[in-house]
């Protein structure tokens, strides 16, 4: 491997409270760096050093404490410092730009508050409050040091934030942008480490022609045969066929500026082989060079090929697939020379190879072998919320990662697509449903002996993402692109895409059927969470991380909660007040909650004045009946049906109070007989046991930004922002933004709070279940209890124009709640899916049941 040494000194060096040639005070703090008129508003930054120069100590509680706003959070990694004799794990730090009204500043944040930004609570665009700070020096240079943020207090999200406010210190303005501590260049991108970030990162190289008479040019066979023997190459004249995404390897006792590498693919008409770009040549070159480009390689440096790597398979399975050596590129030993041949100057005598792409239709994926290599061309028509999953090897570092569902025209089923970061943030932050779409290398994973049936596509690290259209590129002739051309020229024509969907919490890929089943899927060390560990397994999750863990108890309360009410939001305050109740008073408050609510929603929902009955497995017809399911089985095109006069009749009708006090509506009328349904069911065990808690856990709560909506294009930068990651620098909103309350949601079921009582019934634990539908399906008569509608994983709904089979939701929500009651004092193992949103939101669904008889 070939790397490079970073020549700054470590420590913090970068733009502190120093200038040279300024004038300065007593203690070595500089006056005059400010901006503002003199006559002008007194600046909270400027007194703040003010007193920190007075201050012996260096650290200083600030007179007056006022909100500032958070301009910028900036992540980087800090390398060993001189005075650390211990090696650590790597460590990110933040810098924080704040502004006051009248300067910014870049700070410095103690690693003690990263958690803030870990949790998405310190985020840009918010109010904060900061009430100790502190100054840090770098001893190896004379008179600089920085602004150090100690402790703060987070608060509300900020309407506007102007940018116009200057900095305070200039050096804050210089490009590119460097981190405050450390030998660093560059800033990494907030919340992964694949993503190019900020602006050393260069766009601009374009092909030139180049006169080859005095070159000399050597075949990739050749060199294979010949390396080991020369001190000098001659050029290689190559076509990229496959281009990696970036990988990251900063460590702290590395002492590399830009540790960047890459790889690709390049092949001539005698064989392919892997050229590695390494360290600051990324920056310089990743973002310019594409699949399909051709390059003159020169100065470079050969050798032998890591085994452990798997390259791609070749684009023509005629060419060979060189794997004994591999061509490095450096910004010295030997210095780098690369050119982009315009493709006019490429001769046909040089034979290089064309991009030949592996299109497959999703009809015919249904045949593809697991692990096949495939590109998919379509339209987005579900854009799902940027999610993050932890790498193994290290807990500060993350994936990011999405799902999305691609059509094409020949199935009523999507592509389903796990889709990772490809280092293209400009794409993977801006896709949005009705997107021309298509993604090259990506591998299929299916599994045939689950239930249902696992098959999904996913993106390997040479996946490649483009949304610009089929017009001019090289692969518009292909017969399937040509064939999914015109199948969306008739879709646009008869307005058929409108019906799209955007975000909310997407439960894929669907658990097995049996527990041995989802033991073998899982390589950890322990199945099981007890459920005194749950809080610690919430509290460890960091922002958009989600988490699939196996818990043991008993369910003894389910209550359905209809979707005008499941959308309204809790606050922060409430739900961390809720998290550090005294335990003994929980399930007392927790009830007296409850009755407030309940009756709140029976003021909302109308008169009462039903009689409420049990409900019965012949409450509805089975011929009729719309079943809940959750599974891969949703159409392409889904929109709910608008709501009909006999579904708004059913949404108005009253709750009433039975002895059991169980909340009842009726469901849905058909001839002249009413039949009813129960909202809620409550086992006689937890009447005995709720008052005796040691710990009751409230996580059913579902928020705004975990229901999908309707995609609407008008609305297209607003939706694509609320489920994309927090950006690191403020973006001023367009005009007054509308609230995501505003979007119609995609679909119309509420969600169920389940309370799971420990076995030892000692802790219980509020869960939801959100379930899915689609409003037919030739399972219907198989789909008659909660554990097997938890067997699928549907998404949206399918439009249909039948007023007889209008799905009723409260019909459903009687048949899950019926079908609960059958598990009264049964120990289960319930699968849980944590979500955390960020800023102190978090939601824990149940994906599964599996009871006695299907664990072993």
């Amino acid at each position: 491997m070939s790397g490079e040494s970073g020549q700054p000194q470590a420590g913090p060096s970068h733009g502190g409270l120093y200038l040279p040639n300024s004038e300065r005070n007593r203690v070595g703090v500089l006056r005059g760096v400010g901006r503002a008129d003199a006559q002008g508003p007194r600046s909270w930054i400027q007194k703040v050093l003010e007193q920190i120069t007075d201050s012996p100590r260096r650290r200083v509680t600030p007179s007056e404490v006022v909100p500032v706003a958070v301009v910028a959070v900036q992540r980087y990694l800090l390398e060993d410092e001189p005075r650390d004799r211990i090696r650590k794990p790597p460590l990110y730090c933040y810098d924080v730009t704040i502004s006051d009204g009248v300067y910014q500043e870049k700070c410095y944040l103690d690693p003690s508050l990263n958690s803030l930004v870990y949790k998405n609570i310190l985020k840009v665009g918010i109010e904060m409050r900061i009430s100790r700070v502190s100054c840090v020096y770098n001893e190896r240079r004379l008179g600089q040091g920085i602004l150090c943020i100690d402790n703060v207090h987070c608060g509300k999200t900020l309407e506007a934030i102007s940018l116009e406010t200057p900095f305070r210190n200039r050096a804050h303005e210089e490009i590119p942008e460097r981190p405050l501590r450390g030998g660093k260049s560059h800033y990494l991108a907030l919340w992964n480490n694949e993503d190019p970030y900020g602006d050393i990162w260069l766009t601009n190289k374009q092909p030139e022609e180049h006169n080859f008479n005095n070159t000399k040019i050597i075949s990739l066979s050749q060199l294979e045969m010949t390396w080991t023997n020369r001190r000098s190459f001659p050029a290689l004249l190559v076509r990229i066929l496959h281009k990696s995404k970036l990988r990251y390897y900063g460590k702290p006792d590395k002492n590399m500026i830009e540790p960047y590498q890459t790889f690709l693919e390049v092949a001539d008409s005698s064989g392919t082989v892997s050229v590695i770009m390494w360290n600051a040549l990324c920056p310089e070159w990743y973002k310019s060079l594409r699949v399909g480009l051709v390059l003159l390689l020169q100065d470079y440096s050969v050798k032998k090929s890591y085994p452990v790597r798997t390259q791609p398979l070749p684009a023509d399975p005629q060419i060979k697939l060189i794997s004994t050596m591999e061509i490095c590129l450096n910004l010295r030993d030997p210095p780098n020379n690369i050119i982009i041949i315009p493709e006019k100057q490429v001769k046909p005598e040089w034979r290089l190879p064309k991009l030949n792409p592996r299109f497959i239709t999703r009809s015919e994926l249904d045949d593809m072998p697991a692990n096949h290599i495939c590109d998919v061309i379509g339209i987005l028509v579900f854009v799902g919320r940027v999610q993050r999953s932890k790498k193994k090897e290290s807990r500060e570092d993350f994936w990011s990662y999405r799902w999305i569902h691609i059509a094409d025209g020949t199935s009523e089923q999507p592509f389903i697509v796990e889709l990772f970061s490809t280092s293209q943030p400009e794409i993977f932050e801006n896709i949005y449903p009705t997107t021309y779409f298509m993604c090259t290398q990506l591998k299929v994973v299916r599994n045939d002996t689950q239930v249902p049936k696992l098959l999904y596509l996913t993106t390997t690290n040479e996946s490649r993402v483009f949304i610009t259209g089929p017009r001019g590129q090289p692969y518009t002739n292909d017969p399937k692109v040509k064939n999914f051309i015109q199948w969306i020229k008739a879709k646009t024509d008869s307005g058929e895409l409108k019906n799209t969907v955007i975000g909310g919490y997407y439960p894929y890929p669907p658990v097995p059927e049996t527990f041995s089943k989802y033991s073998s899927s899982l390589k950890v060390e322990s199945l099981l969470t007890a459920m005194s560990e749950v809080r610690k397994e919430v509290e460890d999750l960091q922002y958009r991380e989600q988490k699939r863990i196996a818990i043991q108890g008993i369910i003894t309360v389910i209550k359905y909660v209809p979707h005008s009410v499941a959308t309204g939001s809790a606050s922060t305050s409430e739900t961390l007040r809720d998290a550090n109740r005294p335990s003994t008073s929980q399930a007392a408050r927790k009830e007296s909650q409850s009755r407030e609510r309940d009756s709140k929603q029976r003021q909302d929902l109308g008169p009462v004045g039903f009689q409420c009955v049990q409900a019965t497995n012949g409450s509805l017809s089975p011929i009729k009946k719309k079943r809940i399911l959750q599974g891969p089985h949703a159409k392409p095109f889904p929109v709910p049906q608008p709501e009909t006069s006999a579904q708004k009749k059913e949404n108005n009708l009253g709750l009433a109070s039975t002895v059991q006090r169980q909340e009842c509506v009726t469901a849905r009328v058909v001839g002249k007989a009413r039949k009813t349904i129960s909202d809620r069911w409550e086992s006689p065990l937890w009447r005995e046991k709720k008052f005796d808690l040691i710990d009751h856990q409230y996580y059913s709560h579902v928020y705004p930004e975990s229901i999908p909506r309707k995609f609407s294009f008008e609305h297209k930068k607003f939706l694509t922002e609320q489920y994309n990651s927090q950006p690191a620098k403020y973006v001023p909103p367009e005009g007054r933004p509308p609230k995501l309350d505003n979007f119609k949601s995609a679909r119309s079921l509420g969600h169920f709070e389940v309370t799971i009582l420990g076995l030892n019934h000692e802790i219980a634990m509020d869960v939801a279940f959100l379930p899915m539908y689609c409003p037919e399906d030739i399972r219907t008569s198989e789909i008659d209890t909660l554990l097997t509608c938890m067997n699928y994983s549907c998404v949206y709904p399918q439009e249909t124009a039948d007023s007889d089979r209008v799905l009723r939701p409260r019909a459903l929500a009687g048949d899950i709640i019926k079908a609960v009651t059958e598990l009264d004092r049964e120990h289960i193992v319930g699968i849980l899916d944590i979500c955390n949103l960020g800023n102190n939101k978090v939601e824990v669904y149940l994906q599964k049941i599996y009871k006695p008889e299907n664990i072993s």
